[in-house]
């Protein structure tokens, strides 16, 4: 099957890998992806495990999963980067998620901010 992310490969060569190993995520565009796709699969261990242990939402992961099912994911367009590739510990990633929830086409529009520690890219927060 495609990405979920929408860049066009396979999932298995795209955001699975990540998913099943967290610390294969090279860059903070593509944690963002992944984080995407989680989403779209509704895989609420990756998201947790993918959010900075200092922001995560432990207590909401159960609301978070059945959120993502509820909602018909649209696609995801990547705006802006800046820094964030495999060398820095540090970055943001401007995106837009596009999703349609009972009927309603709607858009997440966030500017993300990440963070690499241990080798591991996490989502820490919006700015």
């Amino acid at each position: 099957m495609k990405c979920p992310c929408c860049s066009e490969k396979l999932y298995k060569d795209c955001c699975e890998i990540g998913h099943k190993h967290i610390k294969k995520v090279k860059t903070a565009e593509d944690l963002m992806r992944s984080r995407y796709a989680a989403f779209v699969l509704a895989n609420g261990d990756y998201l947790m495990a993918s959010h900075h242990e200092s922001t995560r939402p432990s207590k909401e992961k159960k609301s978070i999963v059945k959120w993502a099912k509820s909602v018909d994911w649209i696609k995801l367009d990547i705006i802006k980067t800046s820094k964030g590739l495999e060398t820095d510990t540090e970055g943001t990633v401007e995106f837009k998620a596009i999703f349609q929830d009972d009927g309603e086409l709607q858009m997440i529009h966030e500017n993300s901010r990440f963070v690499k520690e241990d080798g591991c890219w996490f989502y820490i927060d919006a700015l």
